[in-house]
């Protein structure tokens, strides 16, 4: 097997770290965290989620993409990442400053999972990843997310999703049942990386 392609390394780290703190301080229900997640955090939910056998990953919330180099890396060449950034300015800085054939980038909601993969031409994901503050939203929505989440996932597909706080445990158990749940000290805040398994058949 070839050499997965390398993600450009971010050539203006300053810029990535300004927007996403800006848009913290805009919005921080929506943003979640000051500073951007830990390697040692990426690491962690990389190898719950198994990203390295997937085939189609989505990501919901890759803020200014250090999430989204992290999968990359992990990831296989024929694979593809579909980023799902409500932000325009996060999504904008993704686009032009990771440079793989694997990624696509898309401006929207996590709640219309569906729509992005159709936008795409994309099948049902492997693997979802939610870095986006389920804490802060409202119940409603983040319950709506977590169905779609469901919907979509192949079967025998995973979600992952890694949080300060524990309702999407709550919300993740009304849809998928009980998680498995760890936590990742090595990050500011410490966040727990949570992880639910979809059965292979119904």
């Amino acid at each position: 097997m070839s050499p997965s392609p390398s993600p450009r390394r971010q050539q203006n780290a300053p810029e990535h770290r300004l927007a996403f703190f800006q848009a913290f301080l805009r919005k921080p229900k929506e943003v979640g965290s000051i500073i951007p997640s830990s390697r040692f955090l990426m690491r962690r939910v990389v190898r719950s989620a198994g990203v390295d056998r997937a085939g189609l990953v989505v990501e919901l919330g890759p803020g200014t993409g250090g999430s989204t180099r992290a999968l990359l890396r992990a990831m296989r060449p024929d694979a593809k990442l579909l980023a799902i950034e409500i932000n325009a300015r996060f999504a904008r800085l993704i686009a032009a400053s990771i440079r793989d054939p694997r990624l696509i980038v898309h401006v929207g909601s996590a709640e219309d999972i569906t729509a992005a993969l159709t936008a795409h031409g994309l099948p049902a994901p492997d693997v979802v990843l939610s870095g986006i503050p389920f804490s802060t939203m409202p119940q409603g929505l983040g319950l709506s997310i977590v169905r779609e989440v469901n919907q979509v996932l192949r079967p025998g597909g995973r979600f992952v999703a890694y949080q300060v706080r524990d309702r999407i445990e709550m919300l993740g158990r009304q849809v998928f049942g009980p998680a498995r749940v760890q936590t990742e000290l090595l990050n500011v805040p410490p966040m727990r990386v949570y992880r639910w398994d979809k059965p292979a058949s119904v």
